[in-house]
Protein backbone atom coordinates (compact mmCIF):
# COMPACT_ATOMS: atom_id res chain seq x y z
CA UNK A 1 0.00 0.00 0.00
CA UNK A 2 1.36 3.29 -0.88
CA UNK A 3 1.77 6.39 1.03
CA UNK A 4 1.46 9.42 -1.01
CA UNK A 5 1.16 13.28 0.00
CA UNK A 6 0.09 15.92 -2.60
CA UNK A 7 1.47 19.47 -1.23
CA UNK A 8 -0.21 22.56 -3.05
CA UNK A 9 0.99 25.73 -1.78
CA UNK A 10 -1.56 28.33 -1.39
CA UNK A 11 -2.25 30.75 -3.91
CA UNK A 12 1.29 30.63 -4.33
CA UNK A 13 2.53 33.84 -6.25
CA UNK A 14 0.20 36.24 -4.39
CA UNK A 15 1.64 34.35 -1.13
CA UNK A 16 5.23 35.28 -2.22
CA UNK A 17 4.15 38.71 -3.16
CA UNK A 18 2.61 39.27 0.25
CA UNK A 19 4.88 37.89 2.02
CA UNK A 20 7.80 40.25 0.32
CA UNK A 21 5.15 43.25 0.87
CA UNK A 22 3.03 43.15 4.17
CA UNK A 23 1.02 45.59 3.17
CA UNK A 24 -0.64 43.51 0.97
CA UNK A 25 -1.49 41.11 2.71
CA UNK A 26 -5.37 42.15 3.51
CA UNK A 27 -6.05 43.84 -0.07
CA UNK A 28 -7.70 41.52 -2.59
CA UNK A 29 -4.45 41.01 -4.97
CA UNK A 30 -3.85 38.83 -8.14
CA UNK A 31 -0.93 38.32 -10.04
CA UNK A 32 -1.47 38.28 -14.09
CA UNK A 33 -2.19 40.68 -17.23
CA UNK A 34 -2.29 44.49 -17.14
CA UNK A 35 -5.50 46.58 -17.10
CA UNK A 36 -5.13 48.01 -19.94
CA UNK A 37 -4.36 44.27 -22.10
CA UNK A 38 -6.43 41.44 -21.87
CA UNK A 39 -5.00 39.06 -19.85
CA UNK A 40 -5.49 36.76 -17.29
CA UNK A 41 -5.04 35.80 -13.94
CA UNK A 42 -2.51 33.72 -12.95
CA UNK A 43 -3.44 33.46 -9.25
CA UNK A 44 -4.90 35.51 -6.66
CA UNK A 45 -5.32 36.05 -2.89
CA UNK A 46 -8.34 34.80 -0.86
CA UNK A 47 -9.48 38.02 0.02
CA UNK A 48 -9.73 38.71 -4.01
CA UNK A 49 -11.72 35.05 -3.99
CA UNK A 50 -14.13 36.32 -1.53
CA UNK A 51 -15.19 38.98 -4.45
CA UNK A 52 -15.07 35.76 -7.10
CA UNK A 53 -12.07 36.70 -8.74
CA UNK A 54 -10.68 32.93 -9.86
CA UNK A 55 -7.68 31.68 -11.39
CA UNK A 56 -7.80 31.87 -15.48
CA UNK A 57 -10.42 34.43 -15.07
CA UNK A 58 -9.84 37.58 -17.93
CA UNK A 59 -8.28 40.35 -15.81
CA UNK A 60 -11.26 42.88 -17.42
CA UNK A 61 -14.03 40.46 -15.61
CA UNK A 62 -11.96 40.29 -12.65
CA UNK A 63 -11.69 43.54 -12.39
CA UNK A 64 -15.25 44.02 -12.82
CA UNK A 65 -16.27 42.02 -10.18
CA UNK A 66 -13.41 43.43 -7.81
CA UNK A 67 -12.73 47.16 -9.18
CA UNK A 68 -10.22 47.71 -6.24
CA UNK A 69 -8.22 44.72 -7.04
CA UNK A 70 -4.22 45.32 -6.96
CA UNK A 71 -2.63 43.74 -9.93
CA UNK A 72 0.86 42.90 -10.13
CA UNK A 73 2.45 41.54 -13.24
CA UNK A 74 4.10 39.05 -11.53
CA UNK A 75 8.23 38.07 -10.60
CA UNK A 76 9.05 34.53 -11.95
CA UNK A 77 12.64 34.88 -10.62
CA UNK A 78 11.24 34.82 -7.35
CA UNK A 79 8.74 32.40 -7.72
CA UNK A 80 11.76 29.85 -8.54
CA UNK A 81 13.72 30.87 -6.46
CA UNK A 82 10.80 29.89 -3.55
CA UNK A 83 9.97 26.71 -5.69
CA UNK A 84 13.52 25.76 -5.09
CA UNK A 85 13.61 26.21 -1.53
CA UNK A 86 10.47 24.12 -1.24
CA UNK A 87 11.86 20.95 -3.46
CA UNK A 88 14.71 21.04 -1.31
CA UNK A 89 12.78 20.31 2.09
CA UNK A 90 10.97 17.86 0.17
CA UNK A 91 13.91 16.30 -0.79
CA UNK A 92 14.63 15.38 2.88
CA UNK A 93 11.74 13.35 3.08
CA UNK A 94 12.36 11.19 -0.45
CA UNK A 95 13.80 10.96 -3.39
CA UNK A 96 10.47 10.09 -4.70
CA UNK A 97 9.11 13.75 -6.02
CA UNK A 98 6.75 14.26 -8.97
CA UNK A 99 6.32 18.14 -9.61
CA UNK A 100 3.32 19.59 -11.74
CA UNK A 101 4.09 22.91 -11.34
CA UNK A 102 6.09 25.60 -9.82
CA UNK A 103 3.78 25.24 -6.69
CA UNK A 104 2.68 21.47 -6.41
CA UNK A 105 3.95 18.48 -5.80
CA UNK A 106 3.44 14.24 -5.55
CA UNK A 107 5.95 12.78 -3.06
CA UNK A 108 5.79 9.03 -2.61
CA UNK A 109 6.66 8.36 1.23
CA UNK A 110 6.14 5.06 1.14
CA UNK A 111 9.68 4.24 2.42
CA UNK A 112 10.66 6.77 5.10
CA UNK A 113 10.92 6.12 8.04
CA UNK A 114 10.67 9.45 9.86
CA UNK A 115 7.90 9.93 12.39
CA UNK A 116 7.59 5.54 12.22
CA UNK A 117 7.04 6.35 9.01
CA UNK A 118 3.64 7.78 9.55
CA UNK A 119 2.86 9.89 6.30
CA UNK A 120 0.21 12.42 8.19
CA UNK A 121 3.20 13.95 10.83
CA UNK A 122 5.79 13.69 7.62
CA UNK A 123 3.11 15.68 5.70
CA UNK A 124 2.50 17.95 8.71
CA UNK A 125 6.18 18.38 9.65
CA UNK A 126 6.87 18.90 5.62
CA UNK A 127 4.17 22.14 5.98
CA UNK A 128 5.77 23.32 8.92
CA UNK A 129 9.44 23.73 7.52
CA UNK A 130 7.73 25.07 4.49
CA UNK A 131 6.38 27.98 6.45
CA UNK A 132 9.13 28.20 8.65
CA UNK A 133 12.09 28.61 5.83
CA UNK A 134 9.53 30.32 3.10
CA UNK A 135 7.05 32.29 5.14
CA UNK A 136 4.81 30.74 2.80
CA UNK A 137 1.87 28.44 3.49
CA UNK A 138 1.01 25.06 2.26
CA UNK A 139 -1.95 22.51 2.39
CA UNK A 140 -1.20 18.53 2.07
CA UNK A 141 -3.51 15.63 1.04
CA UNK A 142 -2.40 12.18 2.42
CA UNK A 143 -3.38 8.93 0.54
CA UNK A 144 -3.10 5.65 -0.97
CA UNK A 145 -2.69 6.92 -4.15
CA UNK A 146 -2.65 10.09 -6.50
CA UNK A 147 -5.94 11.05 -7.31
CA UNK A 148 -6.99 10.87 -3.83
CA UNK A 149 -4.17 12.62 -2.36
CA UNK A 150 -5.04 15.66 -4.86
CA UNK A 151 -8.26 15.75 -3.89
CA UNK A 152 -7.73 15.40 -0.16
CA UNK A 153 -5.03 18.54 -0.11
CA UNK A 154 -8.08 20.75 -1.37
CA UNK A 155 -10.24 19.81 1.39
CA UNK A 156 -8.84 22.13 3.95
CA UNK A 157 -7.63 24.84 2.49
CA UNK A 158 -5.81 27.28 3.12
CA UNK A 159 -2.98 26.06 5.46
CA UNK A 160 -4.62 22.45 6.09
CA UNK A 161 -3.88 18.82 6.11
CA UNK A 162 -6.82 16.24 5.01
CA UNK A 163 -6.17 12.46 5.51
CA UNK A 164 -7.74 10.00 3.53
CA UNK A 165 -6.47 5.99 5.68
CA UNK A 166 -7.24 3.28 2.84
CA UNK A 167 -9.96 1.93 5.51
CA UNK A 168 -11.57 5.51 4.75
CA UNK A 169 -11.45 5.26 1.00
CA UNK A 170 -14.70 3.33 0.08
CA UNK A 171 -16.77 5.65 2.16
CA UNK A 172 -15.03 8.73 1.19
CA UNK A 173 -15.06 8.30 -2.47
CA UNK A 174 -19.40 7.08 -2.19
CA UNK A 175 -20.25 10.93 -1.75
CA UNK A 176 -17.51 12.38 -3.75
CA UNK A 177 -19.11 14.93 -6.70
CA UNK A 178 -18.47 13.31 -9.81
CA UNK A 179 -16.91 17.31 -11.17
CA UNK A 180 -13.97 16.69 -8.95
CA UNK A 181 -12.95 13.52 -10.78
CA UNK A 182 -9.91 14.46 -12.71
CA UNK A 183 -10.92 14.75 -16.65
CA UNK A 184 -14.53 15.38 -16.27
CA UNK A 185 -14.97 19.29 -16.95
CA UNK A 186 -18.28 21.40 -17.18
CA UNK A 187 -19.26 19.58 -20.78
CA UNK A 188 -18.43 15.56 -19.20
CA UNK A 189 -20.67 16.80 -15.60
CA UNK A 190 -23.38 18.03 -17.85
CA UNK A 191 -23.55 14.77 -19.77
CA UNK A 192 -23.30 12.81 -16.32
CA UNK A 193 -25.75 14.99 -14.44
CA UNK A 194 -28.82 14.82 -17.56
CA UNK A 195 -28.45 10.73 -16.77
CA UNK A 196 -28.97 10.92 -13.54
CA UNK A 197 -25.33 10.43 -12.66
CA UNK A 198 -24.29 13.05 -9.49
CA UNK A 199 -21.33 11.65 -7.54
CA UNK A 200 -19.26 8.00 -7.45
CA UNK A 201 -21.68 6.15 -5.62
CA UNK A 202 -23.70 6.71 -8.57
CA UNK A 203 -21.43 5.79 -11.41
CA UNK A 204 -20.40 2.71 -9.17
CA UNK A 205 -24.58 1.34 -9.61
CA UNK A 206 -25.03 2.45 -13.24
CA UNK A 207 -24.89 -0.12 -15.91
CA UNK A 208 -21.07 -0.42 -17.23
CA UNK A 209 -23.06 -0.77 -20.88
CA UNK A 210 -24.54 3.03 -20.28
CA UNK A 211 -21.69 4.33 -19.18
CA UNK A 212 -19.77 2.92 -22.47
CA UNK A 213 -22.37 4.15 -24.68
CA UNK A 214 -22.24 7.85 -23.45
CA UNK A 215 -18.01 8.31 -22.13
CA UNK A 216 -16.24 5.26 -24.46
CA UNK A 217 -13.04 5.12 -23.36
CA UNK A 218 -13.45 7.19 -20.54
CA UNK A 219 -15.61 4.88 -19.08
CA UNK A 220 -13.27 2.69 -17.50
CA UNK A 221 -11.62 5.52 -15.91
CA UNK A 222 -14.78 7.10 -14.61
CA UNK A 223 -15.36 3.68 -12.61
CA UNK A 224 -11.81 3.34 -11.42
CA UNK A 225 -11.68 6.69 -9.84
CA UNK A 226 -15.23 6.29 -8.76
CA UNK A 227 -13.78 3.11 -6.52
CA UNK A 228 -10.81 4.94 -5.43
CA UNK A 229 -9.03 3.11 -7.28
CA UNK A 230 -5.54 5.32 -8.99
CA UNK A 231 -2.73 2.60 -10.08
CA UNK A 232 -0.37 5.39 -11.18
CA UNK A 233 2.90 5.55 -9.39
CA UNK A 234 4.77 9.12 -8.34
CA UNK A 235 6.96 9.66 -11.77
CA UNK A 236 10.14 11.70 -10.86
CA UNK A 237 11.40 11.40 -14.31
CA UNK A 238 11.20 15.95 -15.50
CA UNK A 239 10.64 14.77 -18.62
CA UNK A 240 8.27 17.18 -20.42
CA UNK A 241 5.50 16.07 -22.60
CA UNK A 242 5.04 20.01 -24.40
CA UNK A 243 6.04 23.49 -24.42
CA UNK A 244 4.60 26.19 -25.93
CA UNK A 245 4.08 30.46 -25.73
CA UNK A 246 1.15 31.95 -26.60
CA UNK A 247 -0.05 36.06 -26.58
CA UNK A 248 -3.32 37.21 -25.97
CA UNK A 249 -3.82 40.03 -27.87
CA UNK A 250 -5.09 43.95 -26.76
CA UNK A 251 -7.02 44.00 -29.96
CA UNK A 252 -8.74 41.15 -32.09
CA UNK A 253 -6.66 40.37 -35.23
CA UNK A 254 -9.07 40.38 -38.63
CA UNK A 255 -6.49 39.87 -40.80
CA UNK A 256 -4.65 36.88 -41.93
CA UNK A 257 -1.16 39.03 -42.27
CA UNK A 258 -0.99 40.08 -38.66
CA UNK A 259 -1.46 36.47 -37.41
CA UNK A 260 1.47 35.81 -39.81
CA UNK A 261 3.49 38.98 -37.94
CA UNK A 262 2.40 37.58 -34.37
CA UNK A 263 3.36 34.27 -35.12
CA UNK A 264 6.70 35.23 -36.56
CA UNK A 265 6.95 37.20 -33.19
CA UNK A 266 6.60 33.87 -31.00
CA UNK A 267 8.73 31.99 -32.94
CA UNK A 268 12.22 33.14 -31.47
CA UNK A 269 10.20 33.16 -27.84
CA UNK A 270 9.50 29.60 -28.23
CA UNK A 271 13.40 28.67 -29.66
CA UNK A 272 14.56 30.14 -27.00
CA UNK A 273 12.56 28.37 -24.55
CA UNK A 274 13.41 24.84 -26.19
CA UNK A 275 17.08 25.76 -26.47
CA UNK A 276 17.09 26.07 -22.41
CA UNK A 277 15.27 22.85 -22.15
CA UNK A 278 17.67 20.94 -24.28
CA UNK A 279 20.60 21.81 -22.12
CA UNK A 280 19.17 20.26 -19.75
CA UNK A 281 19.26 16.19 -18.77
CA UNK A 282 15.60 15.49 -19.49
CA UNK A 283 15.57 17.78 -22.71
CA UNK A 284 18.90 16.07 -24.42
CA UNK A 285 16.85 12.55 -23.92
CA UNK A 286 13.69 14.06 -25.43
CA UNK A 287 12.95 14.45 -29.40
CA UNK A 288 10.53 16.43 -30.50
CA UNK A 289 7.77 15.04 -32.13
CA UNK A 290 5.02 17.65 -33.27
CA UNK A 291 4.36 21.50 -33.56
CA UNK A 292 1.06 22.67 -33.51
CA UNK A 293 -0.37 26.55 -33.80
CA UNK A 294 -3.24 27.49 -31.23
CA UNK A 295 -5.60 29.99 -32.22
CA UNK A 296 -8.34 31.93 -29.53
CA UNK A 297 -11.37 33.75 -31.37
CA UNK A 298 -13.35 36.45 -30.04
CA UNK A 299 -16.39 33.71 -29.24
CA UNK A 300 -13.95 32.16 -26.88
CA UNK A 301 -13.95 29.12 -28.91
CA UNK A 302 -10.42 27.41 -29.73
CA UNK A 303 -8.81 25.54 -32.17
CA UNK A 304 -5.20 23.75 -32.33
CA UNK A 305 -3.41 22.22 -35.70
CA UNK A 306 -0.68 19.86 -35.45
CA UNK A 307 1.25 18.65 -37.40
CA UNK A 308 4.40 15.25 -36.49
CA UNK A 309 7.93 15.50 -37.74
CA UNK A 310 7.34 19.28 -38.65
CA UNK A 311 10.67 21.57 -38.36
CA UNK A 312 10.37 24.93 -35.81
CA UNK A 313 10.69 27.07 -38.93
CA UNK A 314 7.64 29.91 -40.00
CA UNK A 315 7.39 28.92 -43.59
CA UNK A 316 6.36 25.64 -42.60
CA UNK A 317 4.27 26.64 -40.13
CA UNK A 318 2.28 28.85 -41.93
CA UNK A 319 0.01 25.68 -43.54
CA UNK A 320 -0.89 25.00 -40.10
CA UNK A 321 -2.02 28.63 -39.38
CA UNK A 322 -4.06 28.82 -42.58
CA UNK A 323 -5.64 25.93 -41.51
CA UNK A 324 -6.64 27.02 -38.24
CA UNK A 325 -7.35 30.28 -39.56
CA UNK A 326 -10.06 29.10 -41.53
CA UNK A 327 -11.58 27.56 -38.78
CA UNK A 328 -12.48 31.69 -37.61
CA UNK A 329 -16.41 31.43 -38.92
CA UNK A 330 -15.98 34.87 -39.17
CA UNK A 331 -14.69 35.67 -35.94
CA UNK A 332 -12.00 37.97 -34.97
CA UNK A 333 -8.65 36.05 -33.40
CA UNK A 334 -7.74 36.98 -29.34
CA UNK A 335 -5.20 34.72 -28.76
CA UNK A 336 -2.22 33.08 -30.94
CA UNK A 337 -0.54 30.25 -28.79
CA UNK A 338 2.53 28.18 -30.67
CA UNK A 339 3.53 24.72 -29.07
CA UNK A 340 5.84 21.54 -29.52
CA UNK A 341 5.08 17.94 -28.02
CA UNK A 342 7.73 15.74 -27.44
CA UNK A 343 8.24 12.16 -27.88
CA UNK A 344 7.40 10.13 -24.80
CA UNK A 345 8.12 7.10 -24.71
CA UNK A 346 6.11 3.89 -24.17
CA UNK A 347 7.21 3.14 -19.88
CA UNK A 348 6.12 7.46 -19.96
CA UNK A 349 2.99 7.64 -21.43
CA UNK A 350 1.65 4.27 -19.51
CA UNK A 351 1.73 6.89 -16.70
CA UNK A 352 0.11 9.46 -17.69
CA UNK A 353 -2.62 10.88 -15.97
CA UNK A 354 -5.96 10.50 -18.22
Amino acid sequence: MRKIIHIDMDCFFAAVEMRDNPALKHLPLAIGGARQARGVISTCNYPARAYGVRSAMPTGQALKLCPQLTLLSGNMDKYVAASRQIRAIFARYTDQIEPLSLDEAYLDVTDCTLFQGSATRIADDIRRNIFLETGLTASAGVAPNKFLAKIASDENKPDGLFVITPAEVSEFVKRLPLQRLPGVGVKTAERLSLLGLHNCADIAAAPLPLLIKHFGAQADNLLKRSQGIDERAVCCNEQRKSLGVERTLEHDLTQYTECVETLSQLLPQLQRRLDHYSNTAAGRLTPVQKVGVKLKFSDFRQTTVEKQGQPLQLDKLLPLLDEAWQRRSEQGVRLIGLQIGFKTNALQQLSLPF
